[in-house]
């Protein structure tokens, strides 16, 4: 197959993009390197995948999702049979502080590209988010849950894509599918994610933030397991679907601070603070859909990934001392 995967220097799009040279696929990336998080991650997100098997597969086209010439340059000649749709502004407090940018990146953003390809019949992954769910009491969360109040800016527009994807499905007969994806964790996490701040700021020493009294609950998942079932939608080939992809379990904020300075080797130092606006009380996927139509089958438990988490970590630290 020949793919694009927007955002595919990030966390979740490199990991993405390696996967689909190695079994084969032509991948083109496009991704404007912006500065939500520093570029020089992303770079070397990008160093990674030239490095990896099958880079000769590999292009990357620097630009914004929203800059119409940009994406019909890259997608104008039809020649493309997925994408894979991961690039946004992430993040429900920044979205907060935000509110026009994350609607313009992430609705216009998400409209440019589908106005793109609506003739061509490609098929369209779209990555959606356990936020959209809001503050929703029936757990565990399916797909046919009533999730029309939102409590982010990030949630709302994440559920606006998906229904314009729907829209655009019932009036071009794209084949859509929308993922839910739930707390990604792993190798290349954002800097300001959870975990990923936690075990910096444990081995630094530091105190770490600790909203709210530790009882909310998240469903942390293992990006090779979210992988897996990014590269199993771009499998469909027709109609409308969503699917949570998450681990189908669940860690307290207190059991998570606990579990990751157990693996780190400290104790941990809380900074205890409230709980901010716009988070939930708990993240619990409901992943029977995935497993049955995808075959999805997450199997990385959080000790096992938080490992896997410390390791890359301190490699990867050890790696630029190195270089300096």
């Amino acid at each position: 197959m020949k793919v694009l995967v927007t955002g595919g220097a990030g966390f979740i799009g490199s990991h993405v993009v390696q996967k689909l040279l190695a079994r084969g696929d032509s991948v083109t990336v496009l991704d404007n390197f912006n500065d939500f998080y520093d570029p020089a991650i992303k770079r070397g997100n990008i160093d990674a995948i030239r490095d990896a098997d099958g880079a000769e597969r590999f292009e990357l086209v620097e630009g914004d999702i929203r800059d119409v010439e940009c994406v019909h340059g890259v997608l104008g000649d039809g020649s493309f049979d997925g994408i894979i749709h991961l690039a946004a502004m992430a993040g429900v407090r920044r979205s907060i502080l935000d509110p026009l940018l994350y609607s313009d990146v992430n609705v216009r953003g998400t409209q440019v590209l589908l106005e793109e390809v609506r003739d061509a019949g490609t098929r369209f992954v779209f990555a959606s988010s356990s936020s959209v769910y809001g503050a929703n009491e029936t757990l565990p969360f399916t797909e046919a849950d009533d999730i029309h109040c939102p409590v982010s800016p990030y949630a709302a527009t994440k559920r606006a894509g998906e229904l314009l994807c729907f829209t655009h499905h019932h009036l071009y007969a794209t084949p859509m599918t929308c993922l839910r994806f739930f707390t990604v964790y792993g190798p290349r996490q954002r800097p300001e994610m959870a975990i990923h701040k936690f075990v910096r700021m444990m081995l630094a020493g530091e105190a770490i933030p600790f909203f709210g009294d530790g009882s909310t609950r998240r469903d942390y998942t293992y990006i090779d397991d979210i992988v897996d079932g990014v590269v199993r939608a771009l499998g469909r080939d027709e109609g409308y679907e969503i699917y949570n992809l998450g681990e189908s379990q669940t860690i307290s904020l207190a059991e998570l601070v606990e579990a990751i300075g157990e693996v780190v080797g400290v104790e941990p130092d809380l900074d205890r603070q409230p709980m901010q606006p716009g988070d939930v009380i708990v993240t619990y996927a409901d992943v029977s859909k995935a497993r049955r139509e995808l075959g999805y089958e997450p199997t990385t438990g959080i000790r096992e990934g938080l490992e896997h988490f410390l390791a890359w970590y301190r490699a990867s630290r050890l790696a630029g001392a190195e270089s300096r």
